[in-house]
């Protein structure tokens, strides 16, 4: 039963103070931005509170005091009003009349409501119109907020609407190209997105563009973090399973010295409803990041490398999975080596990795997700049996969804990856192509007393896959680990598109 009122996907500042919402104040860190620098852009995965941030100063440079009180930055700002600029990127109807029609639609009802009529024609000229008039008609600089600025193109990523993207960031580079020559009639410029692929291109004008996406004084802007879960959630801890709730919806990180972020949006239906749920996931992941991911080979996320040049870039012409999925918050920050300016990226939470595998399994199978789901059982039963028979029944069983085109340009790396996602959905602690000193082993799998080294092969041997087992040494490492030893050796066969032999000792 809900404690307090919480405010999912509720965006609207005004409406959650005046109605009773609870609300983790961020206005230490508004008052900070508003009073340090001029232009900022903050890049957050989506449900993480951009939204609500951008209502939020609206309202402060509304000067609506009252909606205020009680929070920190109530008797630290003078609360004027100033003109705004307010354009949600979400909201403008973009995908029916158009970009560059949507804009000029916004830019002229901004207008209006100000009584204020536009005559230029192009976007840039009458955005550019549209802040002189507001300036010189209330005498004050103009607040410009943007929310979700990419949304016109992240949309549009698939191969077969990639040109849309093309040209919606052309019309974007086109619109945003004024506001470096407007600096003396602005207050604030506040940009939020999911990606940050625009930094070199649709704002390379705006060159004094502040980033603080992964600045350390701002991990916590949006999110929840562990100190307001604390503050603003005491009832509610005391009646669920908190270790629980962080494994679940904790563990994003912005910066390698900041703390971990909850998911606002997780955290809050849970306590709404009481169920652990992938509530984030299940609200819109773009089918093009699953298949990017496996277009990249990528089926075990965790402890990726990265340098920071490689996080920041998003370039639609070459798509990189490795920026995309930390920008779009399926990986996290976990470490730096400041030496080598590496990063250590992971997923963030239980949340995000068993609902990814279960989508990168589907993709991989072309199978549904309630059977991505059901097939590790039978894996791990068969494991339980140790009978070789069992195993191999359960592998056919799994690999008979793949479709007949798959089995004839695919390599060994794609059947032991379906292998490792399977293993993997069912919480079995599992280390794909793990290195050795001698080489690598296809899979290590850690299962209660039991340690499974498990090699594939293609249209070869299992014979030859237990003999390099041995000669490698693949379990040396793991001695300490077991009490019990096991190789297996699996051999695939393409035409016949099933295991074609499997050797199972325990040593």
């Amino acid at each position: 039963m809900a404690i307090q009122k919480y405010p999912i996907g509720l965006q609207d500042f005004g409406g959650i103070r005046k109605n009773g919402y609870v609300y983790v104040d961020k206005t230490p860190y508004i008052h900070k931005l508003i009073t340090s620098y001029k232009y900022y852009f903050l890049s957050r995965p989506r449900r993480f509170g951009k939204s609500l941030l951008i209502s939020t100063f609206e309202c402060v440079f509304k000067g609506e005091k009252e909606l205020f009180d009680g929070l920190y930055i109530y008797d630290k700002w003078a609360f004027e009003a100033y003109p705004i600029i307010r354009i949600s990127f979400s909201n403008i109807g973009y995908r029916d009349t158009g970009l560059q029609e949507a804009l000029k639609i916004t830019l002229d009802g901004i207008a209006s409501e100000n009584d204020i009529i536009l005559e230029s024609i192009g976007i840039s000229q009458k955005f550019k119109e549209l802040i002189q008039s507001l300036y010189a008609k209330y005498n004050k600089e103009v607040v410009i907020l943007i929310d979700e600025y990419d949304k016109p193109i992240i949309d549009y990523l698939d191969k077969e609407n990639i040109h849309k993207a093309h040209e919606n960031r052309g019309i974007m580079k086109t619109f945003y190209s004024i506001l470096k020559d407007a600096d003396p009639y602005l207050k604030l410029v506040f940009i939020t997105g999911v990606s940050k692929f625009s930094q070199v291109s649709i704002f390379s004008d705006l060159n004094n563009l502040h980033d603080i996406t992964i600045k350390r004084d701002f991990n916590e802007l949006c999110g929840i973090s562990q100190r307001e879960l604390e503050q603003y959630f005491e009832k509610e801890l005391k009646e669920y399973n908190h270790e629980k709730i962080k494994l679940w919806y904790n563990g994003y990180k912005w910066h390698q010295d900041g703390k971990t972020m909850y998911n606002p949006f997780s955290l809050l239906s849970f306590f709404t409803d009481g169920d652990y749920k992938n509530y984030w996931f299940t609200t819109g992941t773009p089918t093009f990041i699953v298949e990017l991911s496996k277009q990249n080979r990528f089926y075990d996320l965790g402890d990726i490398k990265a340098n920071s040049l490689l996080l920041s870039s998003f370039d639609i012409d070459n798509l990189e999975a490795i920026p995309i999925l930390f920008q779009t918050g399926y990986i996290t920050l976990q470490s730096y080596d400041a030496l080598f300016d590496m990063f250590t990226l992971d997923y963030p939470n239980y949340e995000v990795k068993s609902a990814f595998l279960q989508y990168l399994a589907k993709s991989y199978m072309s199978t549904s997700i309630q059977e991505a789901q059901t097939m590790p059982q039978d894996l791990i039963l068969a494991l339980q049996s140790k009978k070789s028979e069992k195993l191999e029944e359960a592998i056919n069983k799994a690999y008979s969804h793949i479709p007949y085109p798959l089995w004839q340009k695919e390599n060994e790396h794609f059947y032991h990856a379906i292998i490792h996602l399977l293993f993997s959905l069912l919480g079995v602690y599992i280390h794909s192509e793990v290195h050795t000193k001698d080489g690598r082993a296809d899979a290590i799998i850690l299962h209660e007393d039991h340690v499974y080294c498990l090699e594939f092969k293609l249209n070869k041997s299992a014979e030859a896959a237990v003999l390099q087992v041995k000669d490698k040494a693949y379990l040396d490492a793991y001695r300490n680990k077991a009490s019990h030893f096991h190789v297996i050796g699996i051999n695939f066969d393409s035409e016949q598109r099933k295991v074609d032999g499997l050797i199972w000792e325990e040593l």
